[in-house]
């Protein structure tokens, strides 16, 4: 007897559905090799071969004379079928270990375990040697009833409609306070700048200067200390921290919980500090009755959330729109195939439908016209038009004829085919696109990964760089109040120097804080 071993090459730049036949062909005539399938869009050829005549390397050599790419892939486990059933009617263990034992005896059956607390079984088979149907059989035959797992096809994992709403909500929120206090802010500029001017050429007479003054509406205080400018700042940024920043603050929390700082977690110390600082310093200003209305950061906390949630949002509409076209591709699916039994000279015996899952390598598939093909194969029986736009995006119909190979998912037209199934399950074509899909959504670009380790050095450093910068200007401040006197500018003379020091340390580490969050955005 001539042993069969069979191995896995992976096959690069194939394009087309000519270079798999080309490759089949060419493989078949050599000696030793038994076998061949080609995966197009896996890149993967599983060659079955007589070891005594021709080594893996030797075939991939053969492949790689035709001119495409082969490497030899070492772990052969790829081919293993795996089936997650639930079996109905257990009672105590020894109703698992008798389906256990029975399985493993079972000839290609790899590994099998039964949980009686959920149902459930998953096997491991070799499809070579064994089905999925034929492990239901096994188990049918002690007296289990047994079903297939269902499997969610709706693919509503790939939904993003709720993030994309909740950040739009969370943009319009924050960009609605925003432009009110961008408008403040650029006011105040424009004034202050006007007043330089006016001290700066001291040709003005005293009434213009009187109407510039008055012209600072925003600068005048409600209550001492409390200016019109601070006020209506405080008021449009109280909803944005609270509903703007709502999914920050929860992100944030749970990734502190891991003991992890990424971005959500110096936007919300950012923000949360200019505004609580902010905040303070009014309630220290109005409690001084201070002349001089103190310097606030309100300001901050809007323009951040405006850009990050503006930021998250197209990406989560960006991520929708992938998701959208796997959760067509995943709909196209066949769930049901007819398989049928072939007496002598192909008559049919018996068909019987079953769940697209069930179905084993080398089953006799018929489908019907305007019937989907639920697997990949090659055609046995019959002549039809083919439409394949699904895959290969041509709108004409493909004629298919014995020996011709169909793709699942795409729809028979006009005449009945029998075909055999080649690629079942995981490896159809359709398959490994939406596999491929996942795949290139679930991967970060290499950028993004460097940016998110970046991040992970950058929130803590900032925070640090901040701490020091309070220490070291206290320190200053104590060893020689001269230099905090002259950057410190317009406080009040009736509070005491330690203040002073204090207040413009505080003042200098919200600063680095704040100005380091616009680098979060870069990173965003």
């Amino acid at each position: 007897t001539k042993t069969i071993s069979k191995c896995y090459v992976q096959v690069t730049g194939m394009t087309c559905a000519s270079c798999v036949a080309n490759i089949e062909r060419n493989l078949r005539r050599e000696d030793g090799i038994h076998s061949i399938l080609v995966a197009l869009m896996a890149g993967k050829a599983e060659v079955r071969y007589n070891p005594a005549v021709i080594h893996p390397s030797a075939i991939a050599e053969l492949i790689r004379e035709l001119g495409f790419g082969a490497t030899v892939m070492e772990n052969c486990g790829e081919g293993d079928g795996i089936l997650e059933l639930v079996v109905r009617g257990m009672t105590c263990a020894s109703c698992v270990h008798k389906i256990e034992s029975t399985l493993m005896k079972t000839n290609g059956v790899l590994y099998c375990s039964v949980a009686l607390a959920t149902n459930k079984a998953h096997i491991k088979f070799d499809p070579e040697i064994i089905g999925p149907r034929d492990v239901i059989q096994v188990i049918q035959n002690l007296g289990f009833a047994t079903s297939l797992v269902k499997k969610d096809r709706s693919a509503s994992h790939l939904d993003h409609k709720q993030e994309i709403r909740q950040w739009k909500r969370s943009f319009v929120v924050s960009l609605i306070f925003c432009i009110p206090v961008m408008g403040l802010m650029i006011y105040m500029m424009v004034m202050d700048s006007q007043l330089a001017d006016a001290h700066a050429h001291h040709n003005m007479s005293s009434e213009e200067m009187e109407a510039l003054h008055s012209s600072m509406v925003l600068e005048y205080q409600l209550l001492p200390g409390l200016s019109v400018m601070n006020f209506l700042s405080f008021l449009l940024c109280v909803p944005v921290q609270m509903f703007g920043g709502w999914h920050f603050y929860i992100q944030a929390y749970k990734a502190l919980k891991h003991k992890t700082a990424n971005m959500d977690v110096l936007i919300v110390l950012a923000t949360t500090i200019a505004f609580a600082y902010s905040f303070v310093i009014l309630l220290v200003a109005m409690a001084e009755k201070a002349k001089v209305n103190p310097v606030t950061f309100f300001d901050t906390p809007p323009m951040l959330f405006v850009f990050i949630s503006l930021g998250r949002w197209l990406e989560h509409v960006a991520k929708g729109k992938t998701s959208e076209a796997l959760a067509r591709l995943i709909s196209l699916q066949a769930t049901e195939a007819t398989i049928v039994t072939l007496g002598p000279d192909n008559v049919l015996l018996s068909e019987e439908q079953v769940d697209v899952e069930l179905v084993q390598r080398g089953d006799i598939v018929k489908v019907i016209p305007g019937g989907k093909f639920p697997v990949d194969g090659r055609v046995i029986e019959g002549h039809s038009m083919v439409d394949e736009s699904l895959i290969t995006g041509e709108a004409m119909p493909v004629t298919k004829k014995p020996g011709h190979t169909v793709i699942a998912g795409s729809i028979n037209q006009n005449g009945s085919l029998l075909i055999s199934a080649t690629h079942v399950g995981a490896d159809t074509t359709l398959s490994q696109i939406v596999k491929l899909v996942e795949e290139a959504q679930t991967s970060k670009a290499p950028i993004q990964q460097f940016a998110d380790k970046l991040s992970g050095y950058f929130v803590p450093s900032i925070v640090a760089v901040s701490v020091v910068t309070l220490f070291a200007w206290i320190i200053i401040g104590f060893v020689d109040f001269e230099i905090v006197e002259k950057y410190f500018l317009g406080y009040n003379k009736s509070i005491s120097a330690a203040e002073v020091i204090i207040r413009f340390a505080f003042q200098a580490s919200i600063t680095v804080l704040c100005i380091a969050c616009p680098c979060s955005l870069g990173l965003a």
